[in-house]
């Protein structure tokens, strides 16, 4: 039971193992996405209200965007599953036999003894409940921690977009310069993105310095990109 308990209380079984996918690509894509943007914008209109004012509205899109499609996403892997997991039950009820072969096979193929494998097969088969789980994780490989809820995590990365959109607007609304804004939000993004990669650490495990260095030249290389194809979309447009 102590081995069990301590199995459970891991970080990646646990809801901020499950969702630290979602905040880093929420924030990082919130954060290259805006840093582009009022990059672009800057250099367009060299005005720190008009700046500020576009880089909260893309924001704002950004964010809302992200939570449909994160909700989307979710809800349509969820209903597979259910589907998968009905289309498994109406099996077991309609071909019992054929299922239990399966299950012989399953563990034979895992090196297990005929009796032992028969032992199992009665086990797993005398419950409705357990065969139909059992099922979903060995042949479906579908686990109940699969099951997100879809509002959940599109609120976590609408949410994770937004705080991620937001430092590179703050020394826009410090400061007067639209040009001295945009190297400070460069700076403050790329500390921002390091802080990103060593708070990821908490639940990966891995080495803080690497993991935030890392983190940091992703996002602005993704950056950089960004906003070199924005400035080749303007000029095209612009000609």
């Amino acid at each position: 039971m102590d081995y069990l308990k301590k199995f459970h209380d891991e970080d990646w079984h646990t809801p901020k193992g499950r969702i630290i996918r979602e905040v880093v690509f929420g924030i990082n894509d919130g954060l290259v996405t805006a840093i582009g943007f009022i990059a672009g914008v800057t250099v367009s209109m060299a005005d720190v209200k008009m700046v500020l004012l576009s880089g909260l509205a893309e924001m704002v899109a950004g964010a809302i965007s992200m939570f449909f499609g994160a909700y989307l996403s979710t809800k349509s892997q969820r209903e597979f599953f259910d589907n998968e997991i009905k289309r498994e039950t109406r099996e077991i009820d309609e071909m019992p036999e054929k299922e239990t072969e399966e299950i012989r096979e399953i563990y034979s193929n895992l090196g297990f003894k005929e009796d032992e494998v028969e032992m199992i097969v009665k086990r797993v088969t005398s419950d409705k409940k357990l065969w139909v789980r059992f099922m979903m994780r060995e042949e479906l490989g579908i686990m109940e921690e699969t099951f997100d809820d879809p509002l959940k995590v599109g609120a976590i990365m609408g949410i994770s977009f937004a705080i991620g959109s937001l430092p590179p607007l703050i020394p826009y609304m410090l400061m007067d310069n639209p040009f001295t804004a945009l190297k400070v939000a460069v700076v403050t993004s790329l500390l921002f993105l390091f802080g990103v990669g060593i708070g990821k650490t908490t639940v990966t495990k891995g080495n803080w310095l690497k993991s935030g260095i890392e983190v940091a030249i992703i996002g602005s290389i993704a950056s950089v990109v960004g906003f070199i194809i924005g400035k080749i979309v303007s000029l095209v447009v612009g000609s």
